[in-house]
């Protein structure tokens, strides 16, 4: 794998999200690995957008992750629609972030299987 990161990208010019973001998070994407090669397909994704801080903003959907949950959204979400989404693709999100496991636990102190796991008790009580 190159020394750039496929799983996070602090921005070099302005987002095109409604957000003052600084950088994404690659939650979701196509992939299949080769070797230690990991080859993304951005037709069906979810990114996790933050501010400079490392706050979380909101998340940005692919028209096909927005065409299969059938929910009436756009392609930027946050509050209780973030929630939604998250816990619709939790289990696809944790698979997917078992790929970059390493660079996932840099930013959130643990593994994606625990980390996302412990925390949808907490989502689902976002939408109560």
């Amino acid at each position: 794998m190159s020394n750039q990161s496929q799983f996070i990208r602090i921005y070099k010019r302005a987002s095109q999200s409604p957000w003052d973001d600084h950088s994404t998070v690659l939650l979701l994407a196509n992939a299949s690995q080769q070797s230690d090669e990991i080859e993304l397909d951005f037709s069906r994704y979810i990114y996790l957008h933050r501010d400079v801080a490392g706050r979380v903003l909101g998340l940005s959907l692919s028209k096909s992750i927005i065409a299969e949950s059938e929910l009436d959204c756009e392609r930027y979400v946050s509050g209780e629609m973030m929630y939604v989404i998250l816990l619709m693709y939790v289990d696809e999100i944790s698979s997917f972030c078992e790929l970059f496991a390493e660079e996932f636990e840099t930013l959130f102190l643990a593994g994606p299987a625990y980390y996302l796991t412990t925390l949808i008790d907490h989502w689902a009580e976002k939408l109560d």
